[in-house]
Protein backbone atom coordinates (compact mmCIF):
# COMPACT_ATOMS: atom_id res chain seq x y z
CA UNK A 1 0.00 0.00 0.00
CA UNK A 2 1.30 3.42 -0.97
CA UNK A 3 1.61 5.48 2.24
CA UNK A 4 1.61 8.75 0.28
CA UNK A 5 -1.63 8.18 -1.61
CA UNK A 6 -3.38 5.83 0.78
CA UNK A 7 -4.11 3.39 -2.09
CA UNK A 8 -2.46 0.37 -3.63
CA UNK A 9 0.29 1.58 -5.94
CA UNK A 10 -0.40 -1.30 -8.35
CA UNK A 11 -3.63 0.33 -9.53
CA UNK A 12 -1.78 3.54 -10.36
CA UNK A 13 0.59 1.72 -12.72
CA UNK A 14 0.11 2.94 -16.33
CA UNK A 15 -0.21 -0.62 -17.68
CA UNK A 16 -3.00 -1.44 -15.20
CA UNK A 17 -4.79 1.84 -15.91
CA UNK A 18 -4.61 1.24 -19.67
CA UNK A 19 -5.85 -2.33 -19.26
CA UNK A 20 -8.80 -1.12 -17.19
CA UNK A 21 -9.64 1.54 -19.78
CA UNK A 22 -9.46 -1.07 -22.54
CA UNK A 23 -11.81 -3.42 -20.67
CA UNK A 24 -14.32 -0.60 -20.14
CA UNK A 25 -14.08 0.35 -23.81
CA UNK A 26 -14.66 -3.24 -24.93
CA UNK A 27 -17.62 -3.56 -22.58
CA UNK A 28 -19.17 -0.35 -23.92
CA UNK A 29 -18.51 -1.49 -27.48
CA UNK A 30 -20.20 -4.83 -26.77
CA UNK A 31 -23.28 -3.18 -25.24
CA UNK A 32 -23.60 -0.71 -28.11
CA UNK A 33 -23.13 -3.46 -30.69
CA UNK A 34 -25.82 -5.58 -29.04
CA UNK A 35 -28.13 -2.56 -28.80
CA UNK A 36 -27.57 -1.69 -32.47
CA UNK A 37 -28.26 -5.29 -33.46
CA UNK A 38 -31.55 -5.31 -31.57
CA UNK A 39 -32.54 -1.98 -33.09
CA UNK A 40 -31.65 -3.09 -36.63
CA UNK A 41 -33.57 -6.32 -36.21
CA UNK A 42 -36.61 -4.34 -35.11
CA UNK A 43 -36.25 -1.86 -37.96
CA UNK A 44 -35.89 -4.60 -40.59
CA UNK A 45 -39.15 -6.08 -39.37
CA UNK A 46 -40.93 -2.83 -40.27
CA UNK A 47 -39.40 -2.32 -43.73
CA UNK A 48 -42.23 -4.33 -45.31
CA UNK A 49 -44.67 -1.67 -44.00
CA UNK A 50 -47.09 -4.44 -43.05
CA UNK A 51 -49.53 -3.52 -40.30
CA UNK A 52 -49.68 -6.95 -38.65
CA UNK A 53 -46.11 -7.26 -37.34
CA UNK A 54 -44.45 -6.81 -33.94
CA UNK A 55 -45.59 -3.71 -32.02
CA UNK A 56 -48.19 -2.82 -34.64
CA UNK A 57 -50.29 -5.80 -33.55
CA UNK A 58 -51.02 -3.84 -30.36
CA UNK A 59 -51.92 -0.65 -32.21
CA UNK A 60 -54.66 -1.84 -34.55
CA UNK A 61 -56.99 0.82 -33.15
CA UNK A 62 -54.69 3.57 -34.49
CA UNK A 63 -53.14 1.88 -37.49
CA UNK A 64 -55.34 3.80 -39.92
CA UNK A 65 -54.64 7.15 -38.25
CA UNK A 66 -52.28 8.91 -40.72
CA UNK A 67 -50.73 11.14 -38.03
CA UNK A 68 -49.89 8.25 -35.72
CA UNK A 69 -48.72 5.97 -38.53
CA UNK A 70 -46.40 8.65 -39.97
CA UNK A 71 -45.00 9.46 -36.52
CA UNK A 72 -44.41 5.78 -35.84
CA UNK A 73 -42.36 5.13 -38.97
CA UNK A 74 -40.40 8.37 -38.56
CA UNK A 75 -39.49 7.37 -35.01
CA UNK A 76 -38.59 3.79 -35.91
CA UNK A 77 -36.28 4.66 -38.80
CA UNK A 78 -34.60 7.71 -37.20
CA UNK A 79 -34.06 6.55 -33.61
CA UNK A 80 -31.03 4.45 -34.51
CA UNK A 81 -29.40 7.55 -36.04
CA UNK A 82 -29.60 9.31 -32.67
CA UNK A 83 -28.39 6.16 -30.90
CA UNK A 84 -25.22 5.84 -33.00
CA UNK A 85 -24.56 9.58 -33.44
CA UNK A 86 -24.91 10.27 -29.72
CA UNK A 87 -22.46 7.56 -28.74
CA UNK A 88 -19.66 9.07 -30.87
CA UNK A 89 -20.02 12.38 -29.01
CA UNK A 90 -18.33 10.86 -25.95
CA UNK A 91 -15.22 9.80 -27.85
CA UNK A 92 -12.22 11.89 -26.73
CA UNK A 93 -10.28 10.73 -29.78
CA UNK A 94 -12.89 12.10 -32.19
CA UNK A 95 -13.20 15.31 -30.14
CA UNK A 96 -9.45 15.96 -30.03
CA UNK A 97 -8.40 14.74 -33.48
CA UNK A 98 -11.53 15.30 -35.57
CA UNK A 99 -13.31 18.33 -34.12
CA UNK A 100 -15.19 19.12 -37.34
CA UNK A 101 -16.56 15.56 -37.46
CA UNK A 102 -17.53 15.85 -33.79
CA UNK A 103 -19.48 19.03 -34.51
CA UNK A 104 -21.14 17.57 -37.62
CA UNK A 105 -22.31 14.42 -35.86
CA UNK A 106 -23.44 16.55 -32.92
CA UNK A 107 -25.60 18.66 -35.21
CA UNK A 108 -27.11 15.51 -36.74
CA UNK A 109 -27.89 14.24 -33.23
CA UNK A 110 -29.53 17.51 -32.15
CA UNK A 111 -31.60 17.89 -35.34
CA UNK A 112 -32.67 14.25 -35.23
CA UNK A 113 -34.07 14.70 -31.72
CA UNK A 114 -35.37 18.28 -31.65
CA UNK A 115 -36.79 18.47 -35.18
CA UNK A 116 -37.55 14.86 -36.12
CA UNK A 117 -38.11 12.67 -33.07
CA UNK A 118 -39.62 15.11 -30.58
CA UNK A 119 -42.79 15.78 -32.64
CA UNK A 120 -43.06 12.11 -33.63
CA UNK A 121 -42.54 10.98 -30.04
CA UNK A 122 -45.17 13.41 -28.75
CA UNK A 123 -47.79 12.02 -31.14
CA UNK A 124 -46.89 8.47 -30.15
CA UNK A 125 -47.02 9.43 -26.47
CA UNK A 126 -50.53 10.83 -26.81
CA UNK A 127 -51.69 7.55 -28.36
CA UNK A 128 -49.57 5.31 -26.08
CA UNK A 129 -50.95 2.17 -24.44
CA UNK A 130 -51.29 1.89 -20.68
CA UNK A 131 -53.91 4.53 -20.02
CA UNK A 132 -53.07 7.85 -18.39
CA UNK A 133 -50.05 6.44 -16.51
CA UNK A 134 -48.53 5.00 -19.66
CA UNK A 135 -49.20 8.15 -21.69
CA UNK A 136 -47.68 10.31 -18.93
CA UNK A 137 -44.49 8.25 -18.96
CA UNK A 138 -43.92 8.58 -22.70
CA UNK A 139 -44.86 12.26 -22.87
CA UNK A 140 -42.53 13.03 -19.93
CA UNK A 141 -39.76 11.03 -21.59
CA UNK A 142 -40.21 12.97 -24.82
CA UNK A 143 -40.20 16.37 -23.07
CA UNK A 144 -37.11 15.57 -21.01
CA UNK A 145 -35.37 14.23 -24.11
CA UNK A 146 -36.06 17.50 -25.91
CA UNK A 147 -35.01 19.66 -22.94
CA UNK A 148 -31.73 17.90 -22.15
CA UNK A 149 -30.74 17.84 -25.82
CA UNK A 150 -31.59 21.51 -26.25
CA UNK A 151 -29.58 22.42 -23.12
CA UNK A 152 -26.63 20.40 -24.41
CA UNK A 153 -26.74 22.44 -27.61
CA UNK A 154 -27.30 25.77 -25.83
CA UNK A 155 -24.43 25.27 -23.35
CA UNK A 156 -21.91 24.30 -26.02
CA UNK A 157 -22.87 27.44 -27.95
CA UNK A 158 -21.88 29.39 -24.82
CA UNK A 159 -18.66 27.32 -24.62
CA UNK A 160 -19.72 25.90 -21.28
CA UNK A 161 -18.23 22.50 -22.05
CA UNK A 162 -18.68 21.05 -18.56
CA UNK A 163 -22.45 21.65 -18.57
CA UNK A 164 -22.59 20.56 -22.21
CA UNK A 165 -21.13 17.16 -21.36
CA UNK A 166 -23.46 16.69 -18.39
CA UNK A 167 -26.56 17.50 -20.44
CA UNK A 168 -25.33 15.19 -23.21
CA UNK A 169 -25.06 12.37 -20.69
CA UNK A 170 -28.66 12.97 -19.63
CA UNK A 171 -29.84 13.29 -23.23
CA UNK A 172 -28.12 10.09 -24.33
CA UNK A 173 -29.47 8.22 -21.30
CA UNK A 174 -32.94 8.94 -22.69
CA UNK A 175 -31.85 8.12 -26.24
CA UNK A 176 -30.74 4.73 -24.93
CA UNK A 177 -34.27 4.13 -23.59
CA UNK A 178 -35.02 2.82 -27.10
CA UNK A 179 -32.94 -0.19 -26.02
CA UNK A 180 -33.84 -0.41 -22.34
CA UNK A 181 -37.58 -0.30 -23.11
CA UNK A 182 -37.21 -3.49 -25.13
CA UNK A 183 -34.77 -5.04 -22.66
CA UNK A 184 -37.00 -4.52 -19.63
CA UNK A 185 -39.98 -5.87 -21.56
CA UNK A 186 -38.11 -9.12 -22.20
CA UNK A 187 -36.89 -9.34 -18.58
CA UNK A 188 -40.27 -8.59 -16.99
CA UNK A 189 -42.26 -10.86 -19.30
CA UNK A 190 -39.94 -13.82 -18.56
CA UNK A 191 -39.41 -13.16 -14.84
CA UNK A 192 -43.05 -12.52 -13.86
CA UNK A 193 -46.50 -13.68 -14.83
CA UNK A 194 -48.09 -10.35 -15.68
CA UNK A 195 -50.83 -9.27 -18.05
CA UNK A 196 -49.87 -7.21 -21.09
CA UNK A 197 -51.58 -4.00 -19.94
CA UNK A 198 -49.68 -3.85 -16.64
CA UNK A 199 -46.46 -4.92 -18.33
CA UNK A 200 -46.72 -2.00 -20.75
CA UNK A 201 -47.21 0.52 -17.94
CA UNK A 202 -44.30 -0.79 -15.86
CA UNK A 203 -42.05 -0.99 -18.90
CA UNK A 204 -42.91 2.60 -19.89
CA UNK A 205 -41.36 3.91 -16.65
CA UNK A 206 -38.59 1.34 -16.26
CA UNK A 207 -37.41 2.13 -19.77
CA UNK A 208 -36.04 5.57 -18.86
CA UNK A 209 -36.12 6.28 -15.10
CA UNK A 210 -33.21 3.94 -14.22
CA UNK A 211 -31.29 5.42 -17.17
CA UNK A 212 -31.62 8.90 -15.69
CA UNK A 213 -30.56 7.70 -12.24
CA UNK A 214 -27.45 6.11 -13.71
CA UNK A 215 -26.75 9.28 -15.70
CA UNK A 216 -26.92 11.42 -12.54
CA UNK A 217 -24.62 8.99 -10.73
CA UNK A 218 -22.08 9.27 -13.57
CA UNK A 219 -22.31 13.08 -13.53
CA UNK A 220 -21.90 13.38 -9.75
CA UNK A 221 -19.05 10.85 -9.73
CA UNK A 222 -17.27 12.96 -12.32
CA UNK A 223 -17.74 16.09 -10.24
CA UNK A 224 -16.29 14.39 -7.14
CA UNK A 225 -13.34 13.07 -9.13
CA UNK A 226 -12.51 16.62 -10.24
CA UNK A 227 -12.67 18.07 -6.73
CA UNK A 228 -10.39 15.42 -5.17
CA UNK A 229 -7.13 16.63 -6.79
CA UNK A 230 -7.93 20.21 -5.75
CA UNK A 231 -8.60 19.12 -2.18
CA UNK A 232 -5.36 17.13 -2.17
CA UNK A 233 -3.43 20.18 -3.39
CA UNK A 234 -5.01 22.38 -0.74
CA UNK A 235 -4.17 19.86 1.98
CA UNK A 236 -0.61 19.57 0.71
CA UNK A 237 -0.26 23.35 0.60
CA UNK A 238 -1.67 23.62 4.11
CA UNK A 239 0.77 20.98 5.34
CA UNK A 240 3.71 22.78 3.75
CA UNK A 241 2.69 26.10 5.29
CA UNK A 242 2.20 24.53 8.72
CA UNK A 243 5.46 22.61 8.42
CA UNK A 244 7.29 25.77 7.29
CA UNK A 245 5.90 27.76 10.21
CA UNK A 246 6.94 25.03 12.63
CA UNK A 247 10.47 24.96 11.18
CA UNK A 248 10.70 28.75 11.32
CA UNK A 249 9.61 28.69 14.95
CA UNK A 250 12.30 26.13 15.78
CA UNK A 251 14.90 28.26 13.98
CA UNK A 252 13.86 31.35 15.94
CA UNK A 253 14.05 29.44 19.22
CA UNK A 254 17.51 28.09 18.38
CA UNK A 255 18.67 31.60 17.45
CA UNK A 256 17.37 32.96 20.74
CA UNK A 257 19.19 30.26 22.71
CA UNK A 258 22.49 30.99 20.94
CA UNK A 259 22.09 34.70 21.64
CA UNK A 260 21.51 34.01 25.32
CA UNK A 261 24.60 31.81 25.46
CA UNK A 262 26.64 34.54 23.73
CA UNK A 263 25.55 37.21 26.25
CA UNK A 264 26.28 34.88 29.17
CA UNK A 265 29.81 34.28 27.92
CA UNK A 266 30.38 38.06 27.68
CA UNK A 267 29.23 38.45 31.24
Amino acid sequence: MDSRTGSFGLWAHPVVRNAGAMIRLLLIYFVLSLASFLMLRTIIGYTSFRTDVQFLLLKQAYIHNPFWKTAFYIHVFSAIVALLAGFTQFSRQILQQHKQLHRLIGKIYVIDILVVNFPAGMIMGIYANGGLIGKTAFILLDCLWFWFTYKAYATVRKRDFVSHREYMIRSYALTFSAITLRTWKIILSHAFVIDLAHLYVIDAWMGFVPNLLIAEWIIRSGRRAKTRPLSAKRNAAGYEIANGSENQQKTNEEGAQKADQFHMSDA
